[in-house]
């Protein structure tokens, strides 16, 4: 129960941009509440990480180079070709290597094969993240 109403406040707080732009959240604003540093209107983007404490963080910035961690394999995750890997996947943070990388034609956020489509429209051919794809028609 106490989870259920967990992330019932956290997609609540998400929807109505509550969220504090700060790397973690130390508490979820109740409903009707303002965030606690006044910055609501402000969303985060990208996938949110729960920590060791149970609070929500924010993933690396996206101008960081991408390294995995120690023991963690170097090859890109849709050739598996080893290669030096560049990038990581906004939508499931798996690296890739640049050949295999897509970017978004909404947000312009890097993504896998996995984690996007390619719309064959009147325009012509976009790429579209797993996020921006569900909005298109």
């Amino acid at each position: 129960e106490r989870t259920r109403r967990l992330l019932f406040r956290g997609a609540q707080a998400y929807m109505e941009g509550a969220w504090p732009a700060s790397p973690a959240v130390t508490r979820s604003p109740e409903p009707g509440e303002e965030a606690q540093d006044g910055s609501a209107g402000r969303r985060w983007s990208g996938q949110l990480l729960i920590g060791r404490d149970g609070k929500l963080l924010r993933r690396p910035a996206a101008g960081e180079k991408a390294v995995p961690p120690v023991g963690v394999s170097k090859a890109c995750s849709s050739c598996v070709r080893t290669a030096d890997v560049k990038e990581a996947c906004t939508q499931c943070d798996q690296f890739i290597c640049q050949s295999c990388s897509r970017l978004c034609s909404c947000c312009n956020t890097v993504t896998c094969s996995l984690c996007s489509t390619i719309d064959y429209g009147d325009v012509g051919e976009q790429v579209l993240c797993n996020g921006c794809s569900i909005f298109q028609v």
